[in-house]
């Protein structure tokens, strides 16, 4: 016996919206600029100490620009829009 919720939709709708695909398109350049921000501080000589990677920018903001973007991403897929 075949039940009604075992037949495909064939009504032609996507599983994500425009606006879904825009915030994941979203989320992913959020989460690319975590990644630029957290790049970098490195030193040309590796017998001298860079102080650099280990501030503001690399240790606190990249990280939370990065969940950011991950949460951009989950209410993108996870969210239902009005198409």
């Amino acid at each position: 016996m075949v039940k009604k919720t075992d037949i495909p939709d064939k009504s032609g709708k996507m599983a994500v919206t425009a606006k879904g695909l825009r915030l994941m398109i979203a989320g992913l350049v959020v989460m690319a600029a975590g990644f630029l921000l957290l790049s970098g501080g490195g030193s040309s000589d590796p017998q001298v100490f860079n102080y650099a990677m280990f501030d503001f920018r690399r240790l606190v903001a990249a990280p939370i620009v990065i969940i950011a973007g991950i949460v951009l991403e989950v209410v993108a897929i996870m969210g239902k829009f009005k198409a």
